[in-house]
Parts: structure tokens; C-alpha cells; sequence
């Protein structure tokens, strides 16, 4: 993830008050170790958060990015620890191609102030479906109730939202507690634009930084797992065994 903006000081201090984050050259840290990047607005990077996608070979991909009918809005560029390129898809939605040449994107996940995942807005299910199958060989499932991409191996690699007014990728934050974390976005001169609402595990709430850059964050939900079993399997079991 990357957060291009205008305001560096104004943003660098609301993602501090949010998460924890310090900034260092061209990234975000959360306790020493880099979970984001952050760079200044040009005319081919808007405002806002940008999704970067693996590309091991990133001509390579750029080339099937315009073949399944996206666009290369950047000559690739090289920079610490990477070759980057930005593309759009065949429904004009920006993300960011990641060659890395010993730096990842990110060094720590899977807890608060982390990424932890990205989702394509889009209503246009079949088209999308079809340039991400072709460029990248995923495909869509909703097994769970919402709807994931799937890699080649079957892993979960990111999400598909339906139903927003326009059409882009948008990146989820983990935090402890969403209830918590919208105060603390209310006092930092964010807004909420929807939830918190529960999305599988978790508590899910959108939101809007004082620059206006949509992002979202979510928290685990924690229920109450009861588990019974019968008395007699119980003695079955032990039977068993002991025979």
C-alpha cells in the first residue's frame, strides 16, 4: 500500500494519531518496520491509497495488464528495493505493479496498524473477473458470504465489493477495536462513510482521512464458542480405546 497526497506533515500526523506510524523517507513504520509507503501527488498517481500487486516479471505483466484491456500509466521506475509500474484496469481502476529486488512492501502484518487486506470496488463483476484472471490467473469465489480472489494455488489474495458509487482498490487496516478507532478518527479530522458492519470475523468500517483518502479498517469480532458432548460417546470412546 502507498499513500500519495499533497499534505505530507497534515497526513504523516493524522496516520500517527490512527496507527502509530512514524514516517522515514518514503514510508510508513510501525515500531521500526515499514507497513506502507507514502510519496507526494503526481498527474499519473491522484490522491489516495494505492494497492500494489505482485509482479515478478513486471514487463511481463504490464504487457497482459494491456492485452486483457487495462492501461500503463507509468514507465517502470526503480526505487529502494523495487521495480514499480502504475496500471489501471479494464474498468479504470488504479493499482500499482511490485517487482521487488529485495524489499517486500511490507514487514510486518497481522496485527494493529497493519495491513490486512484490499478490496476491488466495482459493480462490473464479469469484466473485472476476466482481466484479473488473465492478467494474474485468479479467480472469484463467495463461498463465506463475500467474495474473495483466489491465486493459482487457491490462496486468498485480496476482495470485491459491490454497490460503492465509484470504482477503485481500497485497502483495510487492522485495528483493536473499530468503536475505539472511529473516536480517535472523529478527533484527528476524519469522517466514517460506512459500518461499522460485521464482514465474516470481523467489524468493518470505512472511512475518509482530513485529505479526503478513502480507506478502511477492521477488528476481529469475538463470540462465544460452546462446545457439548454426549456422555455416551464419551464412554464410547474410552471403550474403545481401551479395548
Amino acid at each position: 500500500m502507498e499513500l500519495t497526497t499533497s499534505d505530507r506533515d497534515d497526513t504523516a500526523g493524522f496516520y500517527a494519531g490512527l496507527f502509530g506510524w512514524q514516517v522515514e523517507g518514503d514510508r510508513f513504520l510501525l515500531n521500526g518496520q515499514a507497513v506502507a509507503g507514502i510519496s507526494r501527488t503526481r498527474p499519473e498517481t491522484p490522491p489516495g491509497w494505492l494497492t500494489y500487486l505482485a509482479a515478478p516479471d513486471l514487463a511481463r505483466t504490464a504487457e497482459r495488464v494491456t492485452q486483457a484491456g487495462g492501461r500503463q500509466l507509468t514507465w517502470p521506475e526503480e526505487r529502494h528495493g523495487a521495480c514499480t509500474a502504475i496500471v489501471s484496469d479494464s474498468n479504470g481502476a488504479l493499482f500499482g505493479l511490485w517487482q521487488a529486488a529485495g524489499f517486500s512492501g511490507a514487514q510486518v502484518r497481522g496485527e494493529p496498524g497493519t495491513m490486512e487486506w484490499s478490496d476491488l470496488l466495482t459493480n462490473d463483476i464479469r469484466t473485472a473477473t476476466d482481466f484479473y484472471g488473465s492478467v494474474f490467473g485468479w479467480s472469484l469465489t463467495d463461498e463465506f458470504g463475500s467474495r474473495e480472489w483466489l491465486s493459482e494455488a487457491h490462496d486468498s489474495v485480496a476482495g470485491l465489493i459491490t454497490g460503492r458509487y465509484d470504482v477503485r482498490w481500497q485497502p483495510s487496516f487492522q485495528v483493536a477495536d473499530t468503536t475505539e478507532t472511529i473516536d480517535r478518527c472523529a478527533g484527528l479530522g476524519g469522517r466514517v462513510v460506512a459500518g461499522p458492519v460485521e464482514m465474516g470475523l470481523g467489524s468493518y468500517v470505512e472511512m475518509l482521512d482530513p485529505q479526503g483518502a478513502p480507506f478502511a479498517v477492521t477488528a476481529p469480532v469475538h463470540r462465544p464458542v460452546e462446545l457439548s458432548v454426549a456422555y455416551n460417546d464419551i464412554i464410547g470412546m474410552e471403550l474403545t480405546y481401551g479395548g
